[in-house]
């Protein structure tokens, strides 16, 4: 079988609820290794938070973190590197303009630091991993650098009034989408055109796989466009239905159950 490579999401899809990979599913990711495939991760999570799994399964890829804000290749910095962020003017200006909507909190991210407006404990825990420089407090006053992330964490009953506006007021400059999270329901603010499938012809170009060889594997919101994109997008069983919609294929089961494992043992025939 001709070589794959296989894309796989962290949180809710490659990790089980407790945020952990399971033996059988590690030990179906290395059979697929064996077998001349390439695995890599495509997570809206920080590179300080995605490393530790990357050298559990002993990846040797790139990476495509920050929900494509930030590409590169750990191992190799004979690939392009790509960091997109949002200008320090355009987050004055969605901060402004958030003023007139009731939500609950921001954070944004310049890498490996991190600025909270309110703290927050729930929320400063999801930010822990990897160690970050956390600053908390008023974001306009101590943000000093274009970010790669903005989020507006608000209630369910607020975000779609928040996304319309962000849509009609700053579509030109910052696409926007929603996701949960054990902190709340978040809305990520990014450059516009930036996506995980962005990223990940990025990384296919410099690998030479060509699309139709793309395997991909996501659960939420920020998987869209990569599941499309991909030559088969594969959605977890406990993923959202406007991704189950558009995939070519749905696991049997979920993260917790080693979904991608019977998936790929199917998909490659490992034995």
């Amino acid at each position: 079988m001709k070589q794959h490579l296989i894309v796989l999401d962290l949180d809710g899809t490659l990790l089980t609820d407790d945020k952990f990979i399971t033996d059988k599913t590690a030990e179906a990711i290395q059979k697929a290794k064996m077998a001349g495939h390439a695995v890599m991760f495509a997570t809206g999570r920080p590179y300080r938070a995605t490393e530790l799994y990357y050298k559990q399964l002993d990846l040797t890829t790139p990476i495509v973190n920050f929900n494509g804000a930030f590409v590169h290749h750990p191992l190799d910095k004979s690939m392009e590197t790509i960091h997109k962020t949002l200008s320090l003017s355009t987050v004055k200006e969605v901060m402004d303009s958030m003023q007139q909507f009731p939500w609950n909190n921001m954070v944004a991210e310049v890498k490996d630091d991190v600025y909270v407006h309110y703290h927050d404990e729930l929320v400063l825990d999801n930010f822990k991993m990897g160690k970050p420089t956390v600053t908390t407090g008023d974001i306009q006053q101590y943000l000093k650098d274009d970010p790669t992330s903005l989020l507006i964490q608000a209630d369910e009953s607020n975000v779609e009034e928040i996304q319309n506006h962000l849509k009609h007021i700053h579509a030109e400059v910052v696409g926007n989408r929603v996701w949960n999270s054990p902190w709340g329901h978040v809305i990520e603010v990014f450059p516009s055109g930036l996506s995980k499938a962005a990223g990940l012809a990025h990384v296919a170009k410099w690998l030479d796989i060509p699309k139709e060889r793309i395997i991909a594997f996501g659960d939420e919101n920020n998987d869209l466009e990569m599941i499309d994109y991909a030559g088969i997008g594969i959605a977890m069983s406990n993923g959202i239905d406007e991704l189950k919609a558009i995939a070519d294929d749905v696991t049997v089961f979920s993260n917790n159950e080693d979904g991608i494992a019977h998936m790929l043992t199917k998909r490659l025939q490992l034995i």
